[in-house]
């Protein structure tokens, strides 16, 4: 199953991940993390939502 991986350097913790996620697997405090991966779906929603590329959907 596809997973989404989350370059913490280049993220800027803006949320837009997380408000585009369906499932509500992504947690946002001082970087994005990835807290319930087990419930992702693997649909990209997260990565077309980063303004800053900071998510690659990883097979």
């Amino acid at each position: 199953m596809s997973k989404p991986i989350i370059d913490a350097d280049a993220c800027i913790a803006c949320g837009a991940c997380a408000d585009a996620c369906p499932m509500d697997v992504i947690e946002v405090e001082d970087v994005a993390t990835v807290a319930n991966e087990d419930d992702c779906v693997g649909c990209g929603a997260c990565a077309d939502a980063c303004p800053v590329g900071a998510i690659e959907i990883e097979d």
